[in-house]
Order: structure tokens, then C-alpha cells, then sequence
């Protein structure tokens, strides 16, 4: 059976393509890949790099994407940067550029929060907690 190597992307719509390439390239630090102009039977298309093999894809379309919470009252979806402290210098510059952007959570394996992007969807951006070191067995 072959392994599975994580998620290779994930797609999201927007009205406005243009303002969701700027949020999540200029705020969030992600990198154009490729972009496609649209055609009569194709919309137009942009996938971004958000780090290691992962990339978000984002479709134009005509109608407004679904802006609320998953089943769980979160965002369904979520982004990942690697310490507490990248995680607060974006929060910094997400409140700078007067996006909403709720308080950092801490959980038991992460710290977390949720921001709004353009057109009103919640993104988690989340950094991993450090595990603890485990202590050598003792040997006997």
C-alpha cells in the first residue's frame, strides 16, 4: 500500500482573488506558485506555497464562499508557523493592518489563533508547543 505523505492541498473561493493573494502572500508570508488567468470554460486560479509540500489553492468565482465556523465552532482549516513567537509578531502585523484577529490561545500541544481573511473565512495559524525531553531509561 502506498504512504501517505500528508495533504497536498487545500482549495478555497473567493469573489476577489486578487485580495486574498495579497492577505495571505503580504500578511501570511505564503508564496505565489502559479497563477492562472481565466478561460471560458476554466476560472481563474492561484495555488500558493504556505510551506514545505503544502500549498492553498484559490479558485475566482461568482458567489461568496461560506464564512462560518466548522461543526466544532472553529475554523476548519489552519496554517502553521514554527515558534510562539513568529506566531505573535503575525498576530502584530495582522492588528497593524486592522484584520480581525482573535487572542493567542494556549493548548496542550500548540498555541493558536484565529484570524478573518477578506472574505470573512477563519484561518487558525498555529506554532507546535515544544514536547518535553524525555529522560534515558535507566538501564539495568
Amino acid at each position: 500500500m502506498p504512504e501517505l505523505l500528508g495533504i497536498n492541498h487545500l482549495t478555497l473561493s473567493t469573489p476577489d482573488l486578487g485580495r486574498l493573494l495579497a492577505f495571505y502572500t503580504e500578511l501570511l508570508g505564503a508564496t505565489l506558485a502559479f497563477e492562472r488567468a481565466a478561460t471560458p470554460p476554466d476560472p481563474r486560479i492561484a495555488v500558493l506555497d504556505v510551506g514545505g509540500a503544502d500549498h492553498l489553492m484559490i479558485v475566482e468565482t461568482a458567489a461568496a464562499p461560506a464564512t462560518g465556523l466548522d461543526p466544532l465552532g472553529q475554523a476548519g482549516w489552519g496554517l502553521r508557523v514554527a515558534t510562539h513567537t513568529q506566531l505573535c509578531e503575525l498576530r502584530e502585523r495582522l492588528v497593524d493592518a486592522g484584520w480581525p484577529v482573535g487572542e493567542i490561545q494556549t493548548l496542550p500541544a500548540q498555541w493558536t489563533m484565529t484570524a478573518r481573511d477578506p472574505d470573512g473565512r477563519p484561518v487558525d495559524v498555529r506554532a507546535h508547543r515544544p514536547r518535553p525531553a524525555t529522560p534515558p531509561r535507566a538501564s539495568g
